[in-house]
């Protein structure tokens, strides 16, 4: 079925208008007429090939909500009409042990992302969101339990969401914790809501003293300025856990110093440049650990959702016609919203 949509057919080019294919929905398939979807910084990276390897044309877009207008013979989870979201996987082995216990983003054989992974379906890469249609697997398609009227503001909790709330469920944030959220941007401010709402005492860092009334709107407890030296200090040995959500390469040892013994600094953003080497002996005077986490599994995306549309939870955002994406790509790169764009799909139709 050929449906259209926004992509880019080289890293020097614009996005435009293109015209795609997508498969009639098999016995585990899902068909999805697509509402809104929100742009990641990811998009941006791949779209320009920042970080090599992507395949053209590339149709970016991984936090995808929609409206099932079809499903295949054996689906029993989803019916037509529903409301339902797509996040950054499509798929994944299914047998490795990671997939086993529903991590299905650590697939030992490699997972299927949303865009840009290889698939037999034409043109043998994924194609993702900024489209007026996506067919996707049962097993990954997830249940929106939010009114109507948040949908749009739903679709970043398909990424900046799931990628918050998967390390602060592992280390355990909630009452009697004291959590750090380093940057408040897209992935950031979801980070100080759900901390927040999970009970933690939430403490955002920004570079930026006017982010600082933002920050605490947001639900953080306190705010500390993190160029604030003084600032930085008071907080020496206190975190249980830290959220570095900063994908710019910075020093990491201003915040291994916050962490009390046996606390971790997570981190979740790739810089384009390797963050300085740590200094080792802060980690080891303190047993303190440096981890990653990537996104989440389809469980625990399905377990953020619920919980945000339990406690009203939704990302902030400001909603664009597709036809804008290359100039919310050049402001999401001076940090110029407030946090997320997300994409109004029915403009596709202009």
């Amino acid at each position: 079925m050929t449906v259209k949509a926004y992509g880019a057919h080289a890293a020097d080019k614009p996005l435009e208008p293109i015209a795609i294919e997508r498969r009639e929905p098999g016995p585990h398939d899902v068909r999805i007429d697509i509402l809104f979807c929100g742009v990641c910084h990811s998009d941006l990276h791949t779209v320009r090939s920042e970080w090599g390897g992507t395949i053209y044309p590339c149709v970016p877009g991984h936090e995808i909500v929609g409206r099932v207008s079809a499903v295949g013979g054996s689906v029993d989870k989803f019916a037509v009409g529903e409301i339902v979201g797509v996040g950054c996987l499509v798929d994944s082995c299914q047998h490795c042990a990671s997939c086993g216990e529903g991590l299905e983003q650590y697939c030992e054989n490699g997972f299927t992302g949303t865009y840009g992974g290889a698939t037999p379906d034409a043109p043998g890469h994924t194609l993702g969101g900024y489209s007026e249609q996506i067919v996707a697997s049962d097993k990954f398609v997830l249940k929106i339990r939010h009114p109507e009227e948040q949908l749009a503001a739903v679709a970043p909790l398909l990424c900046a969401g799931i990628t918050t709330w998967s390390p602060l469920r592992h280390w355990n944030a909630g009452p009697g914790k004291k959590v750090g959220i380093v940057g408040i941007g897209g992935l950031g401010h979801m980070g100080v809501k759900l901390a927040h709402a999970l009970g933690a005492h939430t403490v955002a860092f920004t570079t930026s003293e006017s982010k600082r009334q933002d920050a605490l709107d947001l639900g953080a407890d306190e705010v500390v300025v993190s160029r604030n030296a003084d600032e930085m200090a008071a907080h020496t040995g206190s975190f249980d856990f830290i959220l570095n959500t900063v994908a710019a390469s910075h020093d990491l040892d201003a915040f291994t110093r916050l962490l009390k013994r046996d606390g971790t600094l997570c981190v979740v953003g790739v810089p384009e440049h390797p963050h300085p080497s740590p200094a080792v002996d802060v980690l080891i005077f303190g047993r303190k650990s440096i981890a990653g986490s990537l996104i989440g599994g389809i469980a625990e995306t399905q377990e953020m959702l619920d919980f945000c549309a339990e406690h009203g939870i939704v990302s902030e955002i400001e909603m664009i016609a597709v036809q804008d994406i290359d100039l919310a790509y050049d402001r999401m790169q001076r940090s110029d919203v407030k946090y997320r764009f997300v994409i109004d799909n029915a403009s596709l139709a202009a």
